[in-house]
């Protein structure tokens, strides 16, 4: 199947920013095969589709969100994102507890969200291993862009509290980075006794077999990062000396306070974090300041960050914002500061970038996927909502 939109102007939030005025995306069974000004002939499709004018942007990515995994409108029977019956987790998967009849898919998919990160919850040092899916399909094993893309880790309030109130460790932060610590170690050996195997099997014995120690494997072998939930500045800097001692890729989720950081004396800035992380996620901050380690929460912190030069994407850590309303979390962020460009690449590219998907996603470009959603006007206008959308070669107008 052959489709043309044509008679569009096209935001490919590339690494050049190429905007081409009046021009046409060609696609072929779900990838971009074409694009390029309507001078330019596009003969050969199936359909043409007249984007009467339409801004045409990549769909939306959100890098954390825990999509399908807290239900829409359930308690305890559709909360499968936290198993704190055990404070280190790292062998559960996303994927396995995701729902995607939950009907927050179809109102994320209209609303321009095509890619997501999901991820196990926050009250576990070690929660599990992070997935990135696309927003529609009905099975999830057909949804997934990367999995594992990430291994959630979780600093601070969350896990202090949880683990409290059942008289169990960790209590303390201490406790919290102790037991992450600990596991990492012996991770770490099992995978170079693994590697050691893998390299000479008749001079070396093959571990036993240990699905928590696997899981974290492709973390060392440097495929993976480690996702970090951080909002408090010495969490942050807890978590970037575990990454630089076990020599993790390291991504902050949240890292709330880390936009006041970088005006200290001896704060987090650029040359601080180049090395030591990847990004950060940025948010969410349309909520309310709901515990104590929140209370430097603002809509400024994207804009700081990345105007430092720390790759930022802007997140809704959905449910905690609903995930339709990302491109309104990236206008308070304009409206606090943010680069309007820097803002939009926060939800396409830069987001894409940060969860390992950009190959596929977050950018209007030959040989990625299909995913585009077409805007009447500016899509940081909060009374603006897609006309259509785009999505693995389908193609559906707003309801």
């Amino acid at each position: 199947m052959v489709t043309v939109i044509e008679n569009v102007n096209i935001h490919t939030m590339d690494d050049n920013d190429t905007v081409i005025d009046s021009g046409y995306v060609k696609v072929e069974d779900g990838i971009i095969a074409e694009l390029g000004s309507m001078s330019s002939t596009h003969d050969g499709a199936d359909r043409v589709i007249d984007g009467e004018g339409a801004e045409l942007y990549p769909g939306f990515v959100d890098a954390h969100t825990h999509l399908g995994m807290f239900e829409d409108s359930l308690t305890f029977e559709g909360d499968d994102g936290n198993e704190d019956s055990d404070p280190i987790t790292p062998q559960l998967r996303a994927i396995d507890g995701a729902n995607p009849g939950d009907g927050y898919f179809r109102e994320s998919l209209l609303a321009g969200v095509t890619t997501v990160m999901i991820s196990p919850g926050s009250t576990n040092p070690i929660a599990g291993q992070i997935a990135a899916i696309k927003t529609y399909g009905r099975r999830i094993d057909k949804m997934i862009v990367s999995s594992p893309a990430a291994i959630k880790f979780s600093l601070g309030e969350n896990p202090k509290s949880t683990y409290n109130d059942k008289d169990q460790t960790p209590v303390t932060r201490m406790a919290v980075a102790a037991l992450i610590r600990e596991t990492l170690y012996k991770a770490k050996n099992y995978y170079d006794e693994k590697q050691e195997y893998l390299k000479d099997k008749k001079n070396n014995d093959e571990p036993e077999f240990d699905l928590r120690y696997e899981a974290l494997c492709p973390m060392f072998a440097g495929e993976i990062p480690a996702h970090f939930h951080v909002h408090r500045a010495d969490d942050i800097c807890t978590a970037l000396r575990i990454c630089r001692e076990f020599g993790l890729r390291c991504v902050l989720v949240h890292a709330t306070d880390a936009h006041t950081m970088t005006y200290e004396e001896n704060g987090i800035l650029k040359s601080d974090l180049e090395g030591e992380c990847e990004g950060v996620l940025s948010g969410p901050f349309l909520t309310d300041r709901s515990k104590p380690e929140l209370k430097n929460l603002s809509p400024s912190a994207p804009g700081i960050l990345s105007s430092l030069g720390i790759p930022t994407a802007i997140i809704t850590d959905h449910p905690e914002t609903p995930l339709p309303f990302i491109t309104i979390c990236a206008a308070a962020a304009v409206r606090n500061g943010m680069d309007r460009n820097a803002a939009m690449k926060a939800i396409t590219s830069t987001a894409a970038k940060l969860i390992g998907v950009y190959d596929r996603v977050g950018s209007v470009e030959v040989g990625k996927d299909a995913d585009i959603v077409l805007f009447s006007g500016d899509p940081l206008d909060i009374t603006n909502r897609p006309v259509a959308v785009m999505y693995g070669g389908e193609f559906i107008k707003s309801e």
